[in-house]
């Protein structure tokens, strides 16, 4: 295997188990993005209404790089929210973490309330 096969494929195997998860617990529609990384990006999982979502599995957190990242896709989607999905070692999809900024937390939980 040569350099960045092994993390890529571990990527694109983690977003599929993403959307999988989602579609099984209440996001039919969740799929993977494909052309992620043109300038164009709208995160890695689409089909989830109002929310952008950037898939993450590497061995050391960038939540600050990731957090932009998915807020430049966020815009680029028309999307009022974005979320980084991390994978955690040893553990089963739905234990990944799903991070946010605090902002967006506020809002989205005040829209949830206020519905």
């Amino acid at each position: 295997m040569t350099g960045g096969a092994g993390p890529k494929r571990r990527g694109s195997a983690f977003e599929r188990d993403v959307a999988h998860y989602l579609q099984e617990h209440g996001f039919p529609d969740a799929s993977r993005a494909f052309g992620a990384g043109r300038p164009q990006d709208i995160g890695d999982i689409v089909g989830i209404p109002g929310v952008t979502v950037e898939v993450k599995n590497h061995a050391r957190l960038e939540l600050a790089e990731w957090i932009d990242e998915t807020d430049r896709e966020r815009v680029n989607a028309r999307q009022p929210y974005g979320v980084v999905v991390v994978k955690r070692r040893g553990k089963p999809t739905g234990a990944a973490y799903a991070v946010l900024t605090l902002e967006a937390f506020a809002r989205l939980v005040a829209d949830e309330v206020t519905q």
